[in-house]
């Protein structure tokens, strides 16, 4: 089921309603998910308090910081669900972003973004990212899509998956090395690009006993960011210990840019699953997560 509503800042939301439980809210400001919670009402990914318009957002990239509408042209609206393409149901919505005339002085391209939210059992979320060069000219961007989960504490979390990629990292002027450890923990402040990665990461959330499985299409490269405590102070747009409690982990294209000539459309698609895991007692096989 689908159903749109208003906050309390007059922009509108869309509520998408599995029918085993799960429930997602999403954002037309940014065409953000805001919230995704399973059947059991556990919450999976993060927002802070402090979320605004303001602060970092817009160094990545206008299309978060715009307002986005519901596609016209979504076959399933009068019944808020929809095969995706997997044989399975799920609620889905349709969103479109088409450029301003602000928008053509900050980046001057004419495009059509569309991002297809689907919701399935379990609090599955998939999204289906369409980028399309209306223009009459060739261009060319970087995209990724931001999913910046709830943990219990970052300092017991584990990221694998990306364990002899090579990667820039940010925190030292885009400094490249390779990832020498057998999973990524987190003692600082991260902020890397992750170049040419597999297409499963799982985070595991050695409190929660959850992990996340994260599986991406069309996407070469993974971010995972996490701001620590000095700079989380610093940001206008999260709590002074949000940092404990989140982490970004990206699908994104960065080192090699994506070339549309006039005509043309890219497509990338990320699929984010939390299964219950027993790393806590040494019974969870990351291997088998990765690639089962």
């Amino acid at each position: 089921m689908v159903e749109i509503v208003r906050n309390a800042n007059e922009l509108e939301k869309v509520i998408l309603k599995e029918p085993h439980g799960s429930v997602a809210e999403v954002s037309l400001f940014g065409g953000q998910v805001i919230s995704c919670k399973n059947e059991r009402g556990e919450e999976l990914l993060f927002l802070s308090s402090k979320f605004c318009n303001m602060g970092a957002l817009e160094r990545q990239g206008f299309a978060k910081t715009r307002l986005w509408s519901i596609d016209p042209e979504t076959p399933f609206l009068s019944s808020g669900s929809s095969s995706t393409g997997d044989g399975s149901n799920k609620a889905v919505i349709d969103l479109l972003l088409k450029p301003s005339e602000n928008d053509r002085r900050i980046w001057p391209h004419i495009f059509e973004l569309r991002l297809q939210v689907a919701l399935g059992p379990g609090g599955d979320l998939i999204l289906t990212l369409r980028a399309r060069n209306t223009d009459s000219k060739p261009f060319t961007f970087t995209i990724g899509l931001h999913t910046y989960l709830s943990v219990s504490d970052i300092s017991e979390v584990r990221v694998e998956g990306l364990e002899t990629m090579d990667y820039l990292d940010n925190v030292r002027h885009l400094e490249r090395f390779t990832e020498q450890g057998d999973a990524l923990t987190f003692e600082g402040e991260v902020d890397r690009i992750y170049l040419s990665t597999p297409t499963k990461v799982a985070i595991i959330d050695h409190d929660k006993k959850r992990t996340y499985v994260l599986k991406k299409e069309g996407f070469s490269d993974t971010v995972v960011w996490n701001p620590w405590e000095r700079k989380c102070k610093a940001m206008t747009d999260l709590g002074d210990d949000d940092y404990l409690h989140m982490l970004c982990v990206e699908a994104a294209v960065v080192e090699t840019p994506i070339v549309l000539k006039p005509g043309e459309e890219w497509k990338g698609r990320k699929k984010l699953t939390a299964v219950s895991s027993s790393y806590f007692s040494g019974q969870l096989d990351p291997d088998r997560v990765l690639h089962g």
